[in-house]
């Protein structure tokens, strides 16, 4: 008897370990939601004041990358349209 109720401890331990990471997870995932609406409020503002938000957009794309790399991707992008007489 004493076999059963060892596995009995060890799944409900399991099973409570197991909600607790599940529970967790759905958490993050509802502030994921929340943080995406605040987001979106964010830029509606921004379109209101009158700001472009998919240039909006690009600006925050390109802060995140490295500057010598933009650099690099601007070079190219000038040399292809002088190429193309633009």
């Amino acid at each position: 008897m004493s076999d059963s109720s060892d596995v009995d401890s060890t799944y409900r331990v399991t099973a409570d370990e197991l909600r607790q990471f599940v529970e967790r997870y759905e958490r993050l995932d509802q502030e994921k939601k929340d943080l995406a609406e605040a987001q979106k409020e964010v830029m509606s503002e921004a379109k209101g004041r009158g700001y472009d938000t998919k240039v909006l957009r690009k600006i925050m794309a390109l802060r995140k990358r490295d500057p010598q790399d933009i650099s690099e991707e601007e070079a190219v992008l000038e040399m292809y349209k002088e190429a193309l007489g633009m």
